[in-house]
């Protein structure tokens, strides 16, 4: 890492920019203070080795010997925990971090030792570091770890950074070669691992680079790996290496779970194990000096400036500092604003790439081990701050770790009965996980489908959550069935202050930051603030008592939302307000209406009104017959269905309807006028109804599709592709075949 041509860049950086040198010149005063320690830490190493290769100055060289001859004289390298084990475990993340201090520490000061001095320590290299790693993870006759038991950020510290010392003692120990070829060569297996059915064991990485058990230990376990393929390249430049499409996507997951502060730190998608704070930069940084560069990489670095990782400012982020001018001023990504990682059950929607904008993050995926039992959870970024909220985590050592953290009353979820999902899935992995459909974006409509029935089969038959995004209002519409009566409650854990506003609104502010939880079905809280006591048929709030990410010792107020009901079916619809400068004395106006088999809620807010209709028919009641229902004269057998006209406009007519949304129908039909057709259900957004149509469509790749169009049309813009149709002019809609035999 400490290669002749990045110690020059960084020289002339120390020069030219300020900021490199203010750090330069703290790192230079922490080395100096290092050389009055009698005893150092194996990381202290990495910043000794770096100020001799840029100063020259041998006092530095000097300590840093030291500290090699005193960490090789050891024993091992591993802690006493995993050593008592049966079997011990002799190269676990004890001897990877070790490893990887020693290996650098020992190449940065490779012209200042001896010939005997660098056998010595290179043969202890192996004996502490590289051997005890292959022996547990790698060698055919004595590993115990596999993908499926071990192949997460665990198999990618331990693995690699035995491979990245075996490159820093290539030249005194002939197998060396071997060994780091070896491993680069297989990583192509951890990259693209498929998953355990007996185990539960997901795939390492999502197709899209997303990494399941949380963005800390994506940091945590690609950092790893990206080390060991820079050194290498280092090494042997001219040396092929694996190709993987998850290395060319792997900093997208980093963008896209990123929510951009002005002026603060940047925060990040916390489920699972992780920490608020974003910290992509190191990723950015290490594939950036990889090859991998652009311009949304560069954006990402010189906005995400907190340092979390703790190494933006010491050695290895000044040895890889890019030095990359700001970008122009008002650049922002060009890239969707909303991600799906399907294959581990994660999105996240926001309304712009711009800072303190909103963002919604959504799990429904795996639990296990770092991935808490949080199927159908969400949390709300809104204003620059963290408002609706995921727990988080505690120390491992911690009871409340097991007890709350990783459990389902942490999250924002559906419970039933006071249980969410079983108890032992953090541990042993749930068989039927959770899992994310139907992800849609258009101009101002966003729609997301959550499944966390599989999680929740113990004790529900249906657990469904739909989110809808019409401008500055969020529909959450949960869906539940059990298999007997029993209460739903619904969870929500925020930060700041929470109040109930005016009997209708539950608020939750923080600083500048507010939004309003409205539940609008099965009822809404008492009306103007009336008393719970008087009003027993309305929406129960209930204050619970839970922990404070990272500090368990200190308690942290959620709210229980319930019905009075003991059901079995129910659907719980609220909606979350999002304040801002603009609409604070404006407020979006959101009514509720019940017809027969159906809910209605419409949305009016900036001239547009919005009116979604609930199927109560297409929630799986009926076997063999289709859901069919007619709501206010709008036929359909759709599960959802949301129509946007101008405000004020009769909506009976179907020429004022601007936008259509049909989520999981077949049809949608008025008058003897077919809107939308196709003999199997689909989800889809039209956009421009009626006009210039555009079509956001997820259904069978075969498909034959009918949309009504005023005027005569050619061809049809599928997903971004035109597809010719043909125009029936008495019918007065385009018919567009989408065939794909493959």
């Amino acid at each position: 890492m400490y290669t002749d041509a990045n110690i020059l860049k960084l020289k002339n950086q120390i020069k030219t920019d300020e900021s490199i040198k203010d750090s330069w010149n703290k790192q230079y005063k922490i080395a100096k203070d290092l050389l009055k320690k009698d005893k150092l830490k194996s990381k202290e190493g990495l910043l000794l080795g770096l100020v001799y290769r840029v100063t020259g100055e041998e006092k530095f060289a000097s300590k840093l010997k030291e500290l090699l001859f005193d960490y090789t004289s050891k024993s091992t390298w591993e802690g006493s925990t995993l050593l008592n084990r049966n079997p011990p475990w002799i190269g676990g993340l004890g001897t990877s971090h070790t490893s990887y201090d020693i290996a650098l520490g020992f190449d940065s000061i490779y012209d200042y030792l001896t010939i005997e001095e660098k056998e010595l320590i290179a043969n202890d290299i192996v004996r502490l570091g590289i051997l005890p790693a292959r022996y547990d993870w790698l060698e055919a006759e004595t590993n115990m770890h596999t993908y499926d038991t071990m192949g997460h950020n665990w198999w990618s510290a331990c693995v690699y950074m035995s491979g990245l010392a075996s490159l820093a003692v290539r030249n005194e120990i002939s197998e060396a070669e071997g060994w780091a070829k070896d491993i680069e060569e297989s990583a192509i297996e951890w990259l693209h691992y498929s998953g355990s059915l007996l185990q539960n064991k997901p795939t390492t990485f999502d197709r899209d680079g997303g990494f399941y058990e949380s963005v800390w230990y994506a940091t945590y376990g690609t950092s790893q790996y990206l080390l060991f393929r820079y050194a290498y390249g280092n090494v042997w430049p001219e040396e092929s290496k694996i190709e993987s499409n998850i290395l060319e996507k792997m900093g997208d997951f980093f963008i896209n779970t990123t929510y951009f502060v002005d002026g603060g730190k940047d925060l990040a998608v916390n489920f699972g194990d992780s920490k608020m704070h974003a910290y992509g930069d190191r990723i950015i940084r290490l594939l950036w000096n990889l090859g991998y560069k652009n311009q949304e990489y560069e954006w990402y670095i010189n906005h995400v400036t907190n340092g979390e990782n703790n190494d933006s400012n010491e050695a290895e982020g000044l040895i890889l500092n890019l030095g990359l001018q700001s970008n122009k001023s008002g650049f922002l990504p060009n890239r969707p604003k909303s991600y799906l990682y399907q294959d581990m059950g994660w999105a996240t929607m926001r309304n712009s790439w711009s800072d303190d904008a909103t963002m919604l993050a959504v799990k429904s995926g795996f639990t296990w081990n770092h991935a808490h039992a949080d199927a159908g959870s969400y949390i709300l970024f809104h204003n620059g701050k963290n408002l609706i909220i995921d727990s988080g985590t505690g120390s491992y050592l911690n009871p409340l770790f097991t007890e709350y953290y990783c459990q389902s009353e942490a999250h924002n979820v559906v419970l039933f009965n006071g249980k969410g999902q079983n108890r032992n899935d953090p541990y042993f992995g749930n068989v039927n996980s959770g899992s994310l459909h139907n992800l849609i974006e258009g101009k101002d409509f966003k729609y997301l489908l959550a499944n966390a029935t599989g999680p929740y089969s113990h004790i529900l038959a249906r657990n469904y959550r739909n989110f809808i995004w019409v401008g500055d209002v969020i529909l959450v519409l949960d869906d539940l069935l059990a298999f007997e009566p029993g209460q739903f409650e619904w969870l929500l854990h925020y930060n700041g202050e929470s109040t109930l506003k005016g009997g209708i609104d539950l608020t939750i502010k923080d600083e500048d930051a507010q939004v309003l939880v409205r539940p609008l079905f099965p009822e809404t809280f008492p009306p103007g603030g009336e008393r719970p006591h008087d009003f027993p048929e309305h929406m129960r709030l209930t204050e619970k008592i839970g922990y404070e990410s990272h500090h368990p010792e200190n308690e942290k107020p959620y709210w229980s939302i319930s019905h009075f009901e003991k059901t079995t079916r129910t659907k719980f619809v609220t909606a979350i307000i999002l304040e801002t400068h603009e609409n604070q004395k404006n407020l979006p106006i959101i009514t509720k209406d019940e017809g027969k088999d159906y809910l209605k809620i419409s949305i009016t807010q900036k001239g547009i009104t919005t009116v979604v209709y609930f199927n109560l028919l297409a929630d799986g009641r009926l076997k063999h017959r289709n859901s069919l229902n007619n709501m206010e004269g709008w036929e359909t057998d759709a599960y959802l269905t949301a129509l946007k006209f101008k405000e004020g406009v009769d909506q009976t007519n179907i020429q004022n309807v601007e936008e259509l949304f049909i989520g999981h129908g077949s049809y949608l039909r008025r008058d003897g006028n077919v809107l939308m057709h196709a003999l199997s259900k689909y989800t889809a957004l039209v956009e421009n109804f009626g006009k210039e149509p555009h079509l956001i469509f997820q259904g069978q790749p075969n498909a034959t599709i009918h949309l009504y169009s005023p005027k005569p049309l050619n061809n049809l813009t599928i997903n971004k592709i035109v597809k010719k149709g043909d125009y029936n002019i008495s019918k007065k809609r385009i018919q567009v075949k989408m065939r794909d035999y493959n």
